[in-house]
């Protein structure tokens, strides 16, 4: 009877631990050992990991621009362009964005188009607005020679910025842009059809990546191993045209089958098309062109862009990882004035809509709205819904 007594007390107890093992309730006076060779149990196991990476296209700096942000002291200060989209920027992991101005400081003289050339603080603008990529690879970079391109990127770099497309070193241009977010790397390539014509010195040829296909699919077969996502951001096509050319669509599969996830698109300085592509058995995703972000250009078309942003989703249990959605948020770039002095800002387009009707627009009004309306209609014509993927 004893022995009976005291089974059934054996089992009672192991059943008590079994399920406060299972409920993870199990305390410090009844501990499990794990021997080193035993899985976790699957409660304890980090089955999946969700990201998110952000991106803009053009970011232009014209005169007005820049004279927008003079201080009286001889400073620049450009916090006004990007306040109302951070919150936009940051709800991504990483962002990128495409800065087409090199920065070649005072002594080479602060211009716009056709040459230009930006105060070095618009880099500090683009880190406090929650950007950390900035993409060099474009047909502008060599503006002020390749001393000013060099300098750019240290300015780049001194804010904590990354920069990828161009190179200031044969070392560094053998190196990938790899970033780790909570597991998940994502590496970036970026590539540019020209640079204007102005020459890349003939003893520095790894400082710039020439949109050269063969070239583009040997690099994506290198970092292909490296990362769980392939990102190529390619500055291509035809400016002011609502639609890629045919080369650009049979790149982007040739890309894509390569084994590149995501292509971002910029120069047209317009919004293009997007599209998802299903390669074998997974999902790639195309934007030929992100329009421009902040510039000023004339017309409404050429100061409309977005903030996209893609979801991915990463599982470690076969350690693959695929796209779960693509959204993006149409944004205007315009001028207004406060004070005397004229001011850019880029804003959320639905958003600002509906503080004008609401009255808490400080400085577009009603007059407003048909171009408004006509921007956010434009952008949704061209892009399309958001996509969600299947599991």
């Amino acid at each position: 009877m004893l022995k009976r007594t005291i089974l059934i007390i054996i089992i009672v107890i192991t059943g008590m631990c079994s399920a406060a093992i299972i409920h993870g309730y199990l305390s410090a006076n009844a501990p499990v050992v794990i021997n080193a060779e035993d899985e976790l149990p699957l409660s304890e196991e980090k089955l999946y990991e969700t990201i998110n990476i952000t991106a803009i296209g053009d970011c232009l700096m014209h005169n007005t621009q820049i004279l927008s942000g003079q201080q009286a002291d001889g400073s620049y200060n450009f916090d006004t362009f990007f306040t109302p989209v951070k919150p936009l920027i940051e709800e991504g992991d990483y962002c990128s964005a495409n800065f087409e101005a090199p920065m070649a400081g005072p002594d080479s003289r602060y211009a716009g188009y056709p040459l230009f050339n930006s105060p070095d603080e618009i880099a500090d603008t683009f880190k406090q607005a929650g950007i950390d990529l900035i993409i060099t690879a474009n047909n502008h970079i060599l503006d002020r020679g390749y001393k000013g391109a060099l300098r750019t990127m240290e300015v780049l770099h001194s804010r904590g910025l990354d920069t990828t497309g161009t190179y200031a070193s044969r070392e560094e241009s053998q190196q990938f842009l790899i970033k780790d977010i909570r597991g998940v790397k994502v590496g970036y390539l970026a590539y540019s059809y020209s640079t204007n014509g102005i020459p890349v010195p003939a003893e520095h040829p790894y400082f710039f990546n020439y949109l050269q296909p063969e070239k583009i699919v040997q690099d994506i077969a290198l970092l292909r191993p490296q990362v769980d996502v392939v990102v190529l951001v390619l500055h291509w096509g035809q400016e002011y045209q609502p639609r890629p050319t045919e080369e650009q669509r049979q790149m982007a599969i040739k890309f894509l089958s390569a084994g590149a996830d995501i292509i971002l698109g910029s120069h047209p300085h317009v919004i293009q098309t997007m599209e998802t592509l299903k390669i074998d058995d997974r999902d790639a995703f195309v934007i030929y062109s992100m329009g421009n972000f902040i510039s000023h250009q004339h017309g409404q078309e050429r100061n409309s862009g977005i903030v996209l942003n893609i979801e991915l989703v990463k599982s470690f249990k076969d350690n693959r990882t695929r796209l779960k959605s693509v959204n993006y948020t149409p944004t205007y770039s315009h001028s207004y004035t406060d004070n005397g002095r004229t001011f850019f800002r880029v804003v959320p387009v639905e958003d600002t809509i509906k503080r004008i009707e609401a009255g808490k627009e400080p400085y577009l009004s009603h007059s407003d709205l048909p171009v408004l309306k006509s921007v956010l209609n434009h952008t949704r014509n061209q892009l399309g819904d958001p996509f969600c993927y299947d599991s």
